[in-house]
């Protein structure tokens, strides 16, 4: 159906800003998670420390919000481009920078974070779980193998 109606450019309507949203989304979550580790529980990457799971979970809440926060505008314009219809071979979204500019131009700049408290009641409790088994599992490799290995 969409190949029929849209062509097969179609199919990839949305991969622009979906690529933008998942890779600033990780930036920021990493580099959020060890800013947060470093500020909160004097923990640095290579230490030897592990922190408490209730530690990762705070850390990787806070964290969790980075994404959606430095994300927003592409997840809005992800979905813009992919829900847009058709009318003829006109459409409103152009492309990426386009729609950016079309939804800053017509709704103001807080349009471009709509949605964004949905995804911080569902992101952030998610990632504290995520991060809390990763410190646990990355820690006891480290005891395991890291004390012991030969250099």
């Amino acid at each position: 159906m969409i190949i029929k109606e849209e062509g097969l450019l179609g199919l990839w309507a949305g991969a622009a800003p979906t690529v933008m949203r998942n890779g600033t989304n990780q930036a920021a979550m990493f580099t959020a998670k060890n800013a947060f580790d470093v500020l909160l529980w004097k923990k640095h990457e290579g230490d030897g420390k592990t922190l408490q799971p209730w530690q990762s979970m705070v850390s990787g809440f806070l964290a969790g919000t980075a994404g959606p926060i430095c994300t927003g505008p592409f997840d809005v314009v992800k979905t813009r481009l992919m829900a847009q219809a058709r009318t003829g071979s006109e459409v409103k979204y152009k492309g990426m920078f386009h729609a950016i500019r079309t939804i800053f131009a017509e709704e103001g700049l807080l349009a471009l974070w709509r949605g964004l408290l949905p995804r911080l009641m569902r992101i952030p409790p998610g990632q504290a779980i995520v991060w809390a088994v990763s410190d646990q599992v990355t820690g006891f490799y480290e005891r395991r193998y890291m004390n012991t290995a030969q250099i």
